[in-house]
C-alpha cells in the first residue's frame, strides 16, 4: 500500500508481560513469575477492546516483553501459550504485529533466543506498508546490548539503512518505527538508564532517524506513560496492558495517521472498552 488512501488508525499495546504482577508484588522477579491469572483477564480486556471498535484499527502492535519468563526460564513456554490462546480471538480483520522486548530475547540476546523468538512470533525486524504509510519494526534489544551476536547488529544496521532507502525513493507520506526500549523517555540528552538506550548509541539512532524524516517512534518497556521529542521526531512511550510500575492505568494506546500528522492518545482497557474512541479522534478519520 504505497499510496496514500485518507487518515486511518492503528492500536498500540505494549507489555502484556504475564508473570510479573505476581514476580514484583512478591519481590521476586527473577523466580516468581509461576502466577499469571490477572494478566490473562488484562489481556482478555484488551482484545476484546479492540475488537468492539468501529471503524476497525488497520492493525494491533504489541511493543514487546509479550511474557516476564526470560529465554530458558521455567515458565516462559506455558506463558507464551496462554498468550496466544488470548490473542487468537483478535478479530480476523486484525493484523497482529509483535515486536520482540528484553523478556522475549533477552536481555543479552543470542542468536538461539531470536530465532526462537522468530519462530514463536515472527521477524525480529521488518517493514510494512499501510496506506502510503511505511512502518518499521526493530530489534532494540540490539541497540542495548548485542555483544553476543555483533553480526546480528550489523545486519539489522545495513538493513535499516536499505530501508530508510526505499521510504526516500517512494516518498511516503510518513515513517513510523516500534521498538521495545525507548530511545529516551522524556530528554534526547538524559542520562543512561535501565529504561532507555545508552547516549552514544541513542544520538546516532535519533539522528539517523531525524534525517530519515521518521514522524515518530512508539515504545514500552518503562510500564508507563512517557515521551519527549528530538528535532521533530517524537518518542511515545506507552504503558504496559499487564503490570503497572507507576500512577497509570493498564491501558492502549489509539494513533490515528492524518496526512499532516500523527495523533495519539492513551486510554484505559475499561474506558476504550466501554466507550470506544473519542469523538475528536473519529472526526480525524472522517477528513478526507
Amino acid at each position: 500500500e504505497y499510496q496514500w488512501k485518507g487518515p486511518f488508525y492503528f492500536i498500540q499495546g505494549a507489555d502484556p508481560q504475564f508473570g510479573l504482577m505476581k514476580a514484583w508484588t512478591h519481590g521476586d522477579t527473577k523466580n516468581g513469575d509461576d502466577e499469571w491469572e490477572e494478566e490473562i483477564k488484562l489481556a482478555e480486556q484488551a482484545v476484546q477492546a479492540v475488537n468492539k471498535l468501529n471503524p476497525k484499527p488497520k492493525f494491533f502492535v504489541l511493543c514487546g516483553d509479550l511474557v516476564h519468563g526470560m529465554p530458558g526460564t521455567q515458565w516462559k513456554k506455558s506463558q507464551e501459550q496462554d498468550l496466544k490462546d488470548v490473542l487468537k480471538n483478535t478479530d480476523q480483520d486484525i493484523p497482529l504485529v509483535f515486536v520482540s522486548g528484553n523478556h522475549d530475547i533477552g536481555n543479552t540476546p543470542t542468536r538461539e533466543t531470536i530465532d526462537d523468538y522468530c519462530k514463536n512470533w515472527g521477524d525480529d525486524y521488518f517493514s510494512f506498508w499501510v496506506g502510503g504509510v511505511f512502518f518499521l519494526v526493530l530489534n532494540s534489544q540490539l541497540y542495548f546490548d548485542s555483544s553476543k551476536c555483533p553480526e546480528l547488529r550489523q545486519a539489522q544496521d545495513a538493513w535499516l539503512d536499505e530501508q530508510l532507502a526505499v521510504a526516500a525513493n517512494q516518498k511516503c507520506r510518513h515513517i513510523i518505527v516500534f521498538q521495545h526500549i525507548p530511545l529516551f523517555l522524556s530528554k534526547p540528552d538524559e542520562d543512561d538508564d535501565y529504561f532507555n538506550l545508552g547516549k552514544s548509541v541513542r544520538q546516532e539512532i535519533m539522528e539517523k532517524f531525524h534525517k530519515a524524516g521518521i514522524r515518530a517512534v512508539f515504545s514500552g518497556h518503562y510500564h508507563r506513560n512517557a515521551g519527549g521529542s528530538y528535532k521533530g521526531l517524537e518518542m511515545v512511550v506507552s504503558s504496559a496492558i499487564g503490570c503497572q510500575l507507576g500512577q497509570d492505568t493498564h491501558g492502549l494506546r489509539v494513533v490515528v495517521v492524518t496526512e499532516e500528522k500523527v495523533v495519539h492518545r492513551y486510554y484505559s482497557l475499561t474506558e476504550l472498552g466501554s466507550h470506544g474512541i473519542e469523538k475528536e479522534l473519529l472526526d480525524l478519520l472522517a477528513e478526507q
